[in-house]
């Protein structure tokens, strides 16, 4: 019996094999998972990593591929869904939810009972646990001004409780970023009473600066850039003239440079490789490093 039957037998979620991340990924590029895997509850988990890591075996968690770059078209290992984590329980402006609910339709449903806080999030894709790891935000706030708390999974598999002061936000980073030792199961969020009419006035308002601003006609993962302090990662790309730069598939966004977006099957060793001389080109010129905001996955 292969590895593989072995973790099937053991029944701890469904299991597809030889998965293109095309639908799982927001740039759409199309890598072949060797297996994914969904688990049903904590315990399902527990038990996949314990089997792949006392097996060697490669494998990511992820959200909603918002902010994944799959450096290969074949990724030799298991990807982790966290998608039957979505519990949601609303107790006045208390909310505890879990990792694998969607972002946006948490902030859109929050905002329509006329809590306020999570207004920045209606246009971010990807998951709740997610955000919290890459602390996604917009509009000068992001999920650490309303994370109160999460749970976690951390190296030994024990269950603990990280508190906002733990957890270290910064701009687009977090402790479980940095440390990679803790895989969030859910958390718990605190919003504030607001006026319904004012909050959706701001949705909408900030959905048709999204509509002029960003390519959101095609696929891309959003910024791929932190804004370097007093700079803004857009206007250096375009004044090193790669404002429409295109290598492959890829291409740096007509309307916003800090954006590269897949015009047609790129790949990921297009983006990569744009992203590098990006990166080169700042540098000589500014001599200023740019930071990827984007995850690259070998």
């Amino acid at each position: 019996m292969n590895k593989i039957d072995k973790l099937k037998k053991m029944k701890c979620g469904k299991i597809i094999e030889n998965i293109d991340l095309v639908k799982y990924t927001t740039y759409k590029l199309h890598t072949i998972a060797k297996y994914m895997i969904f688990p049903n509850n904590i315990e399902d988990l527990k038990k996949i990593l314990n089997f792949v890591n006392e097996n060697s075996l490669k494998y990511k968690i992820i959200g909603g591929g918002a902010n994944l770059i799959f450096k290969d078209k074949y990724y030799d290992g298991i990807i982790i869904k966290l998608d039957n984590f979505d519990e949601l329980v609303i107790d006045d402006t208390k909310i505890k939810v879990g990792a694998g609910y969607n972002l946006i339709k948490l902030a859109m449903k929050t905002c329509k009972l006329g809590l306020t806080g999570l207004e920045f999030a209606t246009g971010i894709p990807g998951t709740v646990g997610g955000a919290i790891y890459n602390n996604a935000g917009a509009y000068k706030s992001d999920m650490g001004y309303i994370v109160e708390s999460i749970t976690v999974l951390d190296e030994n598999l024990e269950i603990k409780t990280l508190y906002n002061k733990d957890l270290k936000f910064h701009y687009r980073t977090s402790l479980l970023k940095e440390t990679q030792k803790y895989i969030c199961l859910n958390a718990t969020i605190i919003l504030k009473h607001g006026k319904l009419e004012n909050i959706l006035e701001i949705i909408e308002d900030r959905k048709s600066r999204r509509l002029m601003t960003q390519p959101l006609e095609y696929p891309s993962a959003g910024s791929v850039f932190r804004n370097p302090e007093n700079n803004f990662a857009g206007k250096l790309i375009e004044e090193i003239g790669y404002k429409g730069k295109q290598i492959g598939g890829a291409m740096v966004s007509l309307k916003h440079a800090n954006f590269i977006v897949n015009i047609g099957n790129a790949t990921g060793e297009d983006i990569i490789t744009l992203i590098n001389e990006i990166k080169t080109k700042v540098k000589e010129k500014y001599n200023i490093d740019l930071f990827l905001e984007q995850e690259i996955v070998d």
